[in-house]
């Protein structure tokens, strides 16, 4: 399965710019609210034209401008969950499920209907109507109708955002099993960075309408390349850099030096390492002194399972405190105490 998007619109408060080639597996799109995300698939939908580009699934043309093709969003063999699932409310279960099947005879819509109320767990649903069924029934049965048209491509649009934790966490099960006989392609969007990188294989970072090089999603968490790559995984700590020598780098914004694991990466501008890299060690001697500080307790918030701990170089001015992530089995922390920080070497990444 393969999909080309290669577009560009202008919505006049931002530009999208889309150019995305992927052959297998789930692509995500990660990205604030706004910054094109859901736009983007409505164009592989049909639903909104670009003003120039190409879309292509499997190579077959939905959309180019230089030969002014755009097929109609019936003709794409497009699946697309919305946001808020977008039953039709005046229809059954049924109905809405069979909405796609129009071509089909009688006992082929049922056999159909039946499989998937089947696959969904809703059998003895099909006569109800939507407002009778749950979040996550309706969600269900959204899924249901997405894939009973048999498409050549899912598009999936914030499934699970307005669903509760628990229910979230089931559903995104579920998913996962009813994904797993889908040959087609799917594109997943969200801004929830740790559903991404479940569910996904490959993720796009979405920039103000700007759709950034494609990267697989162990290589986009562990080393980003650009600022927005490093705030929108979810970096908490990032500071700006004077370079020093190949290995290492004076972090401006924690006033420390800091040594990486390779060469410093030609053009850098900054360097970051997530909360969870870093650990609160009991003495200076119990590892060895790269990247060992000693700092300074400035806040600390208790989580259901661990302490945010915020650390400082107060002895330098003007710079900002470290975030640590740290499990609760340690000993009591207590701000204004001064303690030794240990950045994990192999886990600090410089970037532009």
């Amino acid at each position: 399965m393969s999909l080309i998007v290669d577009i560009e619109k202008d919505f006049g408060s931002f530009s999208l710019k889309v150019n995305i080639e992927q052959e297998n597996g789930v692509l995500g799109f990660l990205g604030e609210s706004g910054c094109g995300k859901s736009m983007t698939l409505k164009c592989i939908a049909g639903i909104v034209k670009p003003d120039k580009g190409r879309i292509v699934l499997n190579g077959r043309v939905l959309f180019d401008s230089e030969k002014k093709i755009n097929l109609p969003p019936q003709e794409r063999k497009v699946g697309y969950l919305f946001q808020n699932y977008a039953l039709f409310p005046h229809m059954t279960i049924r109905e809405n499920i069979e909405i796609g099947l129009s071509n089909l005879h009688k006992n082929e819509k049922d056999k159909i209907v039946k499989e998937y109320l089947r696959k969904m767990k809703l059998e003895g649903f099909e006569n109800r109507y939507p407002h009778q069924l749950s979040g996550g029934q309706q969600q269900r049965i959204a899924f249901a109708r997405a894939l009973a048209y048999k498409p050549e491509i899912l598009l999936l649009d914030e499934p699970f955002s307005a669903l509760d934790n628990h229910l979230k966490s089931s559903m995104e099960n579920e998913l996962i099993e009813i994904l797993k006989d889908y040959q087609g392609s799917i594109v997943y969007v969200t801004h929830d960075i740790d559903e991404c990188y479940r569910l996904c294989d490959d993720i796009v970072v979405f920039n103000r309408g700007l759709a950034m090089n494609k990267r697989e999603k162990s290589q986009l968490f562990n080393n980003p390349m650009t600022l927005t790559e490093a705030n929108i995984t979810g970096c908490k700590n990032i500071s700006e850099i004077d370079i020093i020598n190949e290995e290492k780098v004076f972090a401006k914004n924690w006033g420390i030096e800091c040594i990486l694991p390779s060469k410093v990466m030609r053009g850098a501008r900054y360097i970051g390492i997530r909360a969870h890299h870093i650990r609160l060690v009991e003495n200076d001697l119990q590892f060895a002194r790269e990247n060992l500080f000693e700092l300074t307790v400035t806040k600390v918030f208790e989580n259901s399972f661990s302490y945010i701990v915020y650390v400082q170089n107060l002895d330098e001015e003007n710079t900002n405190p470290i975030q640590i992530e740290v499990e609760k089995n340690i000993s009591p922390i207590k701000v204004g105490e001064k303690v030794f920080v240990k950045f994990e070497t192999n886990c600090i990444f410089d970037f532009c």
